[in-house]
């Protein structure tokens, strides 16, 4: 699992969960750094941050679809509304959570979507 968040609290935070809950996570702090973590890991989940530095998640997402890599996605908002979930759905995005979520619900979606 590659979780992309440019917030470096969040990101540690997120990270010890996912570990904690048995999830074999890397984490990056741009969508240009998970580009080349998709390249050198095998990727079975994608929790991406929808405003990242340079390349939004949906950028990340269209840019992984470009390269025929069909990756489970949770995406994670300070942001939400109608449009931009419509466009994350659009992108095939399994799941959308709104900040600030509970811990549990990224859990529960990631468990419907991905191995621990």
């Amino acid at each position: 699992m590659i979780l992309v968040e440019d917030d470096t609290g969040l990101r540690c935070a997120l990270e010890r969960l996912l570990r904690a809950s048995g999830f074999d996570a890397k984490a990056s702090a741009s969508a240009e750094g998970a580009l080349l973590l998709f390249d050198c890991e095998k990727v079975d989940c994608l929790v991406v941050d929808l405003n990242l530095p340079a390349m939004s998640g949906l950028d990340l997402i269209d840019r992984l679809r470009e390269r025929h890599a069909e990756v489970p996605a949770v995406v994670i908002s300070a942001q939400d509304g109608p449009r931009i979930r419509a466009a994350a759905r659009a992108r095939g995005v399994s799941d959308f959570l709104a900040k600030p979520f509970l811990g549990s619900a990224l859990i529960r979606a990631l468990d419907r979507l991905c191995v621990a």
